[in-house]
């Protein structure tokens, strides 16, 4: 959709969908500038996801993205059209290939950080001295693409002068702005717009291009400070008339405008107005001021018109009410175009194809602008698909064998489309297709994640709390801290929770307590392997634990429980936690609480490689640990194999971590609805979690029910556009037993398995590979996350073929022991001796010599 050029500044707005400071500018009025400036946090990176995808990519939004640890967020948000993204400038190196989308962030005013791209320079502080230098360095330098934005409290106007000196864009915060002259303390906008803008009339109007949202000129008007004040706080068609003063277009004939975006041209001196109209603009009976539409605009104005009021009987009404003839119509033009040959020819196909085409996308309710921004919206994803055709397509003109898996595409090119896992049937691929099929997401490159890992963890461990907080305040904003660590015992105003809160934490305390108290061992083990020889091992407490609890886009106080349960039950000494903290500085008081059930020493305020790190080394406020137990991100799990294998750390991990993943197997006896819901409760972890669906000799009807009820289920969530992402590589397999499906699933080993099928608990011994098992329709993995009792800190990634869930055993260590009586030695002595002197250990051999001789002296 045709824009028009931003206006030459941008303007902070809080959270989206905020867009919204009742006291600055409204979001209606935001959002008629285009340029709005946002904060990207973790915690709100589905919120603007869903923001720009439901704004159809017209905005220019620009977003600071220094806290996204993540450089599948960073992309997401480009491809959801943001025109650019700040980022750390350590970081920018892992956005080369994008260009001026991806600049560096700094808080200090410093040209040195500056990408050949550009840069932006937050917490400008205009009053301050290093600043005057700063401004007449970028004078010279002539940086481009330099973005300023102040500290509160700066003067806008002084603010956005010192700008236009420094050939940099301002970022104002709408805070302080307005359309409302009585509001003191406040710029009003049209004087902003106004100190752009360059009039060489006399009377300082400046001409203004109206056009509507697919950019067809529909007339020439003029403008003025007051009449584009008024536009903007009406949203309407507001001009200034060269005889009669403020002219409000359709105010006498009816023809009114709904102002859609305010813009200025390249050089300033024309202003541009996108409008909605009703009806005409120009006074003449036609389209406007420069004639009637042709060609498609045209073409659009008559289905739109036939579509009212179409002659009953003719071609056009018949298309727009019988689906099938359309259909039929687009496949047939469709193939028509493939085979022209000459130029005019597929000239001819392409107009007959694209009249179809339109009137499909009229009748359904999407306009010209639409498909327009569509076009617009892939243009600006930097995830490219591979261009492969798609099922029976590829097969009709032989670019795909019939064993070919096809692959969904990226999630974000899904979000208008029903939400649906692939089908595979395992009796028509080959095993390698199946594999291939149900191979997980790409990770990123142990490589990639460990240079943006490696420097935060020797930060930590050479500079201790200093560090750890310079990453909390810069990933998690939390710029209030001035300690890392809260140390128990935990203020009570720090657990405020509601009594049902409370409840459920202490129902899942005391499950899991059960579960894992009963996997204690009774006694030491004690074996007599030969006569005076006797072999033991007997069991301790790890003294001290680090339990890791991501933040993110979720509170996870249940992982708190998983791991902080069987370490108390174990009998560890000292319990760290560690958490990100909100962007105030606060935990969240359900971890807080569950700390203090659990009896932890402490909690780090801190996620990430930093937090992993101030674990291992210790710091001066955090205590160091013998092992890090927990989930997180790729990050997380790099930083704690990179540590692990740290002699000097000396810790250890329990087990590599992937994405969230479950495997269901169902047959004709599984309730679609608990099927689909078991599959949701997975999708809905990240964009890189898998589900997989076994279905066991269902019929094509019962596949439908199951698919319908995802796609129902789904777009009732609120975390929607994630599932959209981990839907897009899932996979339904199609079987014809349960014996093939136990293969798969073993094959597969998922971190959580799901068996709804008839007579579940006989299947479980077929089970070989699996994280945790969750038998019967009436067991939904969901309690096995919270308040069952069993441990949700699985092995995920296939690691369930070596690794076991965290359990009582992950908190403790083994020590074995011997002893042996004088005949015991006798006994066993000669096979030692002898595999010592084949070794050629003269020492170990003696060591049993010297005894067994004295022995005989005895």
């Amino acid at each position: 959709m045709a824009t028009g050029l931003p206006l030459p500044f941008l303007v902070s707005v809080s959270v989206p969908p905020g867009l919204a400071n009742l006291d600055g500018l409204t979001r209606e009025e935001v959002s008629l500038l285009g340029n709005p400036f946002l904060q990207a946090t973790p915690k709100i990176q589905d919120k603007l996801l869903r923001f720009l995808n439901r704004h159809k990519y017209e905005f220019h939004a620009h977003l600071d993205a220094a806290a996204l640890e993540s450089q599948d967020d960073v992309i997401a948000l480009l491809d959801r059209g943001a025109r650019k993204v700040f980022v750390a400038p350590d970081a920018l190196p892992q956005y080369a290939d994008f260009g001026d989308r991806v600049l560096p962030v700094v808080g200090k005013p410093d040209l040195s950080a500056a990408s050949k791209h550009g840069l932006l320079v937050k917490d400008f502080d205009l009053s301050a001295s290093e600043s005057g230098k700063f401004i007449q360095a970028a004078q010279s330098a002539k940086v481009k693409n330099l973005y300023l934005r102040p500290i509160d409290g700066t003067p806008l106007d002084k603010f956005i002068d010192a700008a236009h000196t420094a050939n940099a864009i301002p970022i104002l915060p709408s805070t302080g702005l307005t359309t409302d002259k009585s509001a003191t303390g406040k710029l009003l906008i049209s004087d902003v717009i106004a100190k752009y803008w360059n009039s060489d009339r006399q009377d300082g109007l400046v001409p203004t291009v109206v056009t509507n949202e697919a950019g067809v000129a529909l007339g020439l008007a003029y403008s003025s400070e007051e009449s584009i004040l008024e536009a903007i706080k009406t949203q309407t068609g507001v001009y200034q008339s060269r005889k009669r003063g403020l002219w409000v277009k359709g105010a006498t004939s009816g023809d009114t405008q709904e102002l859609v975006r305010v813009g200025l041209d390249c050089d300033h001196d024309t202003l541009r107005f996108v409008v909605r109209q009703a009806g005409r603009f120009c006074h003449l009976p036609q389209f406007s001021c420069f004639g009637n539409l042709n060609g498609i605009p045209a073409l659009e104005q008559t289905l739109v018109s036939r579509k009212k009021s179409a002659p009953k009987g003719s071609y056009t009404a018949r298309l727009f009410s019988d689906e099938k003839l359309l259909r039929a119509k687009i496949m047939e033009e469709a193939e028509e175009l493939c085979d022209a040959k000459t130029p005019q020819e597929v000239a001819f196909e392409a107009a007959d194809l694209i009249y179809f085409a339109l009137t499909k996308a009229i009748g359904s309710g999407a306009s010209l602008a639409d498909i327009e921004a569509n076009l617009d919206a892939k243009s600006l994803k930097v995830t490219r698909r591979p261009g492969n055709a798609k099922g029976i397509w590829a097969e009709k003109v032989g670019i795909m064998s019939q064993g070919d898996v096809p692959k969904a595409p990226p999630a974000e090119q899904l979000a208008d489309r029903r939400i649906t896992m692939q089908r595979i049937n395992s009796s028509k691929v080959s095993e390698a297709e199946l594999l291939k099929a149900l191979q997980r997401p790409s990770q990123k490159s142990p490589e990639a994640i460990l240079k943006v890992v490696t420097p935060i963890i020797e930060d930590v461990r050479k500079n201790g709390d200093k560090a750890l907080l310079s990453y909390t305040h810069k990933f998690e904003k939390a710029t209030s801290l001035t300690s890392p660590v809260i140390k128990a015992p935990f203020p009570q105003e720090l657990m405020k929770l509601d009594p049902e809160t409370i409840k459920a934490i202490d129902t899942s305390y005391e499950n899991i307590q059960k579960f894992h108290a009963a996997q204690k061992e009774d006694k030491p083990l004690q074996v007599e392997t030969m006569p005076g020889v006797v072999c033991g091992r007997f069991s301790r407490p790890i003294e001290r634990v680090g339990l890791y609890i991501p933040g993110g886009t979720a509170v996870l106080p249940s992982t708190a429980l998983m791991l902080g349960v069987p370490a108390k039950v174990a009998g560890c000494k000292k319990l760290v936690l560690a958490s990100p903290p909100r962007a105030d500085g606060s935990i969240t008081p359900e971890i807080v609480y569950v700390a203090h059930k659990v009896g932890a020493e402490s909690i780090v305020l801190a996620g990430g490689a930093q937090a992993v790190a101030a674990m291992a080394y210790g710091t001066e406020s955090v205590s160091k640990v013998d092992k890090i137990l927990g989930p997180g991100n790729q990050f997380v799990t790099a930083a704690k194999m990179h540590v692990s294998n740290d002699t000097n750390a000396g810790v250890s991990i329990d087990m590599p971590a992937g994405p969230s993943e479950v495997l269901v197997i169902a047959d004709k006896d599984a309730n679609p609805a608990f099927v689909a819901s078991d599959l949701l409760s997975q999708a809905e972890h990240g964009v890189d979690s898998q589900v997989i669906l076994i279905a066991v000799d269902l019929t094509e009807q019962q596949l439908m029910a199951i698919d319908d009820e995802v796609h129902n289920q789904a777009t009732a969530l609120p975390r929607v556009d994630i599932v959209r992402g981990s839907i897009a590589h899932s996979v339904t397999v199609q079987v014809d037993t349960v014996q093939e499906a136990m293969r798969i699933s073993n094959e597969y080993a998922p971190e959580h398995l799901i068996l709804q099928i008839k007579d579940a608990a006989k299947s479980v011994d077929q089970v070989v590979n699996a994280g945790s098992v969750f038998i019967g329709e009436w067991t939904p993995e969901s309690v096995g996350d919270y308040s069952a009792g069993v441990n949700h800190s699985l092995p995920t990634y296939g690691f369930a073929k070596q690794y076991s869930g965290v359990n009582l055993a992950s908190f403790m260590k083994h020590i074995t022991c011997s002893n042996l009586t004088a005949e015991g030695l006798r006994n066993v002595g000669s096979a030692v001796m002898q595999l010592a002197k084949v070794e050629e250990l003269e020492a170990h051999r003696r060591a049993v010599e010297i005894r067994i001789k004295h022995m005989g002296g005895q």
